[in-house]
Parts: structure tokens; C-alpha cells; sequence
């Protein structure tokens, strides 16, 4: 309330110019002691405030931090921020070592350590460290996506995913499996991959007791036997199991023959059917 009633009780008394604040005034009678505590490293000139002798820090480290546009209100927010053009970071993390420009920065960091969200989603309850994570989170409520892919137009919530997606494009895959030396674009894929290695099944079927590898298998695998057909044709409207048996007859619509006899030349949309027209240049006979 002082900075409003424009009050200014404390008076130094070298030079009489007053502050509303006795932390100020001390601060202020540095200058007329000739205290100057803050020395630089580089060429031992010495500064009255460390402010000052940050700001001189970016003589050395050839930053000039006054073509930054950015524009603050309060000293205190600029030497704050001065920090980020200096890459002083003096607030450090006691659990990992880790080191921040601003205390505000750590504070958050250390929710981390603590195990604390105290940010939650209001539609499913999920909890967050970080505001900007619920943000991203939310999206995936709301349906906004984005990012989009510039290759095949597929659009995704975060930036991440869509890093992730565009590997399927550059062709690069990282992981190799050490057992048969297969490839892949994500870890996650390996490590699926790697349990056909192992060759331990633990989903069993309920109802048949088949097995599979992974539970997305049995999930599928479920369908059979529940007589849920999800994939539905938006052409003819028929319905199927699985996805890949509805992308096989989309191509009886779209005319895409991508399967050709090596014998003929003759072109069919599904392998299958390709497999049959073959025995006929085989001289195979099944029915017979």
C-alpha cells in the first residue's frame, strides 16, 4: 500500500533520496560505502548488486540481451529474466542436481520428486504435475487436434505423437531385434515384436482356449466368438471383424486390383483370391 499512498519513509542520509521500503534504502547505501561484493569471474571488475554484475556477464558471453523485445514492468521480472540470456541458473534441484533460471521453475520440477498433481481432469479424473499437461491432456476430451501430418494429412492431439508418426514416413527405424535382426520405427514395436521370441503366450481364450502372444490379439480374437463386427462399410454398409477385412473389401469399391498373377497378367483384390486363380495354371483340381 506504501507504492499507492506514495509514501516514502526512509531517507538516506548521504544523499537524502528516499524509498518506501528500508530493504531499498539498504541496497541504495551500498553506493555510498564502496561495498562492492559481486565480482566478475572473467575480468574481477566488481558491481554493487548482482543484478548489475549479471547484466555485465553478457559483455563476456557476447549475448546482448537489450535487442530482447521483451518489455517488463517491475526490475525484479527483468533480472529475472536477464538470467535466461546470461544462462545463470542459481536455483538447483536438491534431489537431482538439476538447475533453473527462475525459483518458480524448481518449484514446479519438484513436484516430480514429490509425487504431487494438483492439476486434475474434470471429465475422467486423471491427474497432472503440470498445467500445461492437463492442456495438452484436455484435447484428447475436446477432439482438437492440431497437429497435422504434411505427408498423409493425419492429425494429432501433441507434437510428440506427431514426431513419433512422421518415422512411418522417413522410413528410419532405430530398434533391431537382436534375435532375427527385423526393424522397427518405435521401441514399442520391438518390444511387442520381442515377445514372439520368447514364445510365451499367457492370453488365453476364454471360450476356445487359444492363446496369444498380446491381449490386443485375444481382443480381437473375441469378436469371433461374441459376433461383434465393429468395421462397417460405409459404401454397402457389411460389417466385419477386423479392420484389415474391411480395408480388403473396400477394393472391390475402389477397383484396386493390387494382387497379379505372374502366369496371365490377371489382377484380383484380395490374395485369396489370387491363390485360387492359381491352380488353375497348376493344374490343381480341389473340387474334383
Amino acid at each position: 500500500m506504501k507504492i499507492h499512498s506514495g509514501i516514502k519513509a526512509h531517507q538516506c542520509i548521504e544523499c537524502g533520496k528516499k524509498f518506501t521500503l528500508p530493504s531499498k534504502l539498504q541496497k541504495h547505501m551500498k553506493i555510498h560505502s564502496g561495498i562492492n561484493p559481486y565480482e566478475c569471474v572473467e575480468c574481477g571488475k566488481k558491481f554493487t548488486r548482482s543484478s548489475n554484475l549479471q547484466t555485465h556477464m553478457s559483455i563476456h558471453s557476447g549475448i546482448k540481451p537489450y535487442e530482447c523485445d521483451n518489455k517488463f514492468t517491475h526490475s525484479s521480472t527483468l533480472q529475472a529474466h536477464m538470467r535466461i540470456h546470461t544462462g545463470i541458473k542459481p536455483y538447483e534441484c536438491v534431489e537431482c542436481g538439476k538447475r533453473f533460471t527462475q525459483s518458480v521453475s524448481l518449484q514446479s520440477h519438484m513436484r516430480i520428486h514429490s509425487g504431487v498433481k494438483p492439476y486434475e481432469c474434470v471429465d475422467c479424473g486423471k491427474r497432472f504435475t503440470h498445467s500445461s499437461n492437463l492442456q495438452r491432456h484436455m484435447r484428447s476430451h475436446s477432439g482438437i487436434k492440431p497437429y497435422e501430418c504434411v505427408e498423409c494429412g493425419k492429425r494429432f492431439t501433441q507434437s510428440v505423437s506427431l514426431q513419433s508418426h512422421m518415422m512411418i514416413h522417413s522410413g528410419v527405424k532405430l530398434y533391431e531385434c537382436v534375435d532375427c535382426g527385423k526393424k522397427f520405427t518405435h521401441s514399442r514395436n520391438l518390444q511387442r515384436h520381442m515377445k514372439t521370441h520368447s514364445g510365451v503366450k499367457p492370453h488365453v481364450c476364454i471360450v476356445c482356449e487359444k492363446t496369444f502372444t498380446h491381449s490386443g490379439d485375444l481382443e480381437r480374437h473375441m469378436r469371433i466368438h461374441s459376433g461383434i463386427k465393429p468395421y462397417e462399410c460405409v459404401e454397402c454398409g457389411r460389417k466385419f471383424t477386423h479392420s484389415h477385412s474391411l480395408q480388403a473389401h473396400m477394393r472391390i469399391h475402389r477397383g484396386i486390383k493390387p494382387y497379379e498373377c505372374v502366369e496371365c497378367g490377371k489382377k484380383f483384390t484380395q490374395s485369396g483370391t489370387l491363390l485360387t486363380h492359381m491352380r488353375i495354371h497348376n493344374g490343381i483340381k480341389p473340387h474334383e
